[in-house]
């Protein structure tokens, strides 16, 4: 059975760069975004929950989920967001869990990449879990610079999570990606390397 170790990290923190060096060395990424889209496809039960709830509107013509229709409702009515998310997560967490039992019994490690890991409760599905960390401040110019926002729109984004000092100290892991992208993925392949994976 694979030992399973949760990925966070906050918007804009460089998480992406330590998920493919992971990838890049042939362990399996169970990928929270991924799943989620999957669950909305035509034909699954997300879907027509999302439906019941928000109305035909919500739909493309094909029948497929409208995601910028459903995102302008969302995020000019967060009380409607959390209406989504709460709908979601039964489907989500059960078709997470499913990937990650899968994974394990296929490879020594499983990377879980979750970037609400702490904020959704996903801790008990999990070994240990390893954040890539920079400072806000660095977060934040990254954030402005990576989607053009400005200071206010892109602290709100790193406002909607926990803050990443704290995602920091919960941690197991800590991948420091401050430096280059060359320096995080090295820190990825030691990490391996100790625990005798590659």
């Amino acid at each position: 059975m694979g030992f399973v170790l949760g990925l966070t990290g906050g918007i804009a923190t460089g998480k992406s760069t330590v998920v493919k060096t992971f990838r890049e060395y042939g362990f399996p990424i169970v990928d929270g975004d991924e799943v989620a889209r999957e669950i909305v496809e035509i034909g699954q039960p997300a879907l027509t929950a999302i439906e019941a709830e928000f109305g035909e509107e919500v739909l493309l013509e094909n029948g497929e989920l409208d995601r910028k229709k459903l995102g302008q409702i969302i995020f000019s009515h967060p009380e409607k967001r959390q209406v989504l998310d709460q709908l979601l997560d039964p489907f989500l967490r059960k078709a997470i869990l499913a990937k990650i039992i899968a994974s394990k019994q296929k490879s020594r490690l499983v990377v879980v990449d979750i970037p609400l890991l702490f904020e959704a409760g996903y801790t008990d599905n999990i070994d240990e879990i390893a954040t890539v960390y920079v400072p806000e401040d660095i977060q934040l110019q990254r954030l402005m610079q990576r989607d053009d926002l400005s200071e206010v729109e892109a602290k709100k984004r790193i406002a909607s999570q926990w803050p990443i000092e704290e995602k920091k100290e919960k941690s197991q892991i800590i991948f420091d990606n401050q430096g280059s992208i060359a320096e995080t993925k090295a820190q990825v392949v030691a990490w391996l390397k100790a625990q005798q994976y590659i």
